[in-house]
Parts: C-alpha cells; sequence; structure tokens
C-alpha cells in the first residue's frame, strides 16, 4: 500500500472535535470541582477550580488524542 492512499491519523475534523470536547469537559469538570475547594472566597474557589480543571482537560485532550490515533490505526490494520 502506497504513502499516499493510507489514511492519515490526524485530521483537522478530528482536532477539532477533540477541541469541543475538551472545552466541555473543562466547564463541567470547573463546576464539579467548585464545592472541594476549601475557601470562602468566591474569587479563589474560581481560580482554584479553573486551574484544577485546566490541568484535568490537559490529561483529557492527550487521551482523546491518543484514542483517535489508535483508532484509526486498528482500522487501518483491519483492513489489511
Amino acid at each position: 500500500m502506497s504513502e499516499n492512499s493510507e489514511k492519515t491519523l490526524f485530521t483537522v475534523r478530528g482536532v477539532i472535535i477533540d477541541l469541543v470536547l475538551s472545552v466541555i469537559f473543562f466547564l463541567l469538570m470547573r463546576k464539579i470541582l467548585v464545592p472541594h475547594v476549601p475557601s470562602q472566597d468566591p474569587n479563589a474557589v474560581l481560580i482554584v477550580s479553573s486551574m484544577t480543571s485546566f490541568c484535568m482537560t490537559g490529561v483529557f485532550w492527550i487521551a482523546a488524542n491518543m484514542l483517535r490515533v489508535t483508532w484509526v490505526d486498528y482500522n487501518r490494520r483491519k483492513q489489511q
């Protein structure tokens, strides 16, 4: 099989989908983490929950990309 006929592992559509899912994950995790911040200051609670959600979203982004690449590679090998 030639290099040009193979399906690419990364597509613009896939990256956009992962980005949208990551933004949704960030907002969801920030909302979930607000009650777990040990502070009475609303600004501190928002900052700490946002920083924690940002780190978790980075892990989610990497995991989503690895899942997509693995899925494409699996389907490519299955078709051969």
